[in-house]
């Protein structure tokens, strides 16, 4: 007679369910967060660009600036200083880009574009000059006529 007098000793399984409730509250939150982010994710808004003038960039003297041009045509061209050059491909204005900014870190580099040139071209010579290790590319601008 096993423990006469005493409670029945009832063993408790193990519990073999596992507890979701915290993974739905993950679950709840990644939704909160990409529902805030995916308006934010869109590629192509349509917008008006307004027409302004702009102040002039004030020009350190111990700083020599790159000037990379590109024509109507789409050729690019890279001047150092009072230096002009002969048209150059994107390979090849990297590449010197990547030099000149190798020997000398506080050079800055310019884009003059000319305005009938397509956006894709400015475009894709402003990402060579970041790959090319330019931390800052500037844009050259004139100042619109008043002769309207």
């Amino acid at each position: 007679m096993k423990g006469m007098g005493m409670m029945p000793q009832h063993r408790r399984k193990p519990m073999s369910e596992i507890n979701v409730v915290p993974y739905i509250d993950v679950m709840l939150v990644l939704l909160i967060i990409f529902m805030v982010t995916a308006p934010m994710l869109t590629q192509g808004v349509k917008v008006e660009l307004p027409e302004t003038t702009s102040e002039p960039i004030q020009a350190d003297k111990d700083v020599e600036s790159i000037v990379v041009s590109v024509d109507t045509n789409g050729a690019y061209y890279m001047e150092i200083g009072d230096e002009g050059g002969d048209p150059m491909s994107l390979p090849e204005i990297r590449e010197q880009i990547t030099k000149i900014l190798s020997q000398r870190t506080n050079s800055e580099v310019l884009v003059r574009g000319d305005e009938h040139v397509e956006y894709g071209v400015v475009v894709r010579l402003m990402a060579e000059l970041q790959a090319a290790g330019a931390s800052s590319v500037g844009l050259i601008t004139e100042a619109p006529s008043t002769d309207k």
